[in-house]
């Protein structure tokens, strides 16, 4: 799959990758694989559509994480 990680979570990883990784990993787990906070995240998309972080994404997906954003 193709996995695109935004804005915070880039640094000292990367902005686009593809991985390989089971058809039963979730989301949650591929972030714990690239250090990624679960409470950090903020928005997951798989192929531009929203998903939970016990989605199980397929090898032909782009799986999007996007950290919370924070404001004033």
């Amino acid at each position: 799959m193709t996995i695109k990680l935004f804005a915070s979570f880039q640094k000292g990883r990367f902005a686009v990758e593809t991985r390989d990784y089971p058809p039963s990993t979730t989301v949650a787990e591929i972030a714990r694989d690239l250090k990624i906070p679960v409470a950090e995240i903020g928005v997951v998309l798989v192929n531009a559509r929203h998903v939970e972080l016990d989605f199980c994404p397929a090898g032909g997906d782009i799986l999007a994480i996007f950290p919370v954003i924070g404001g004033g």
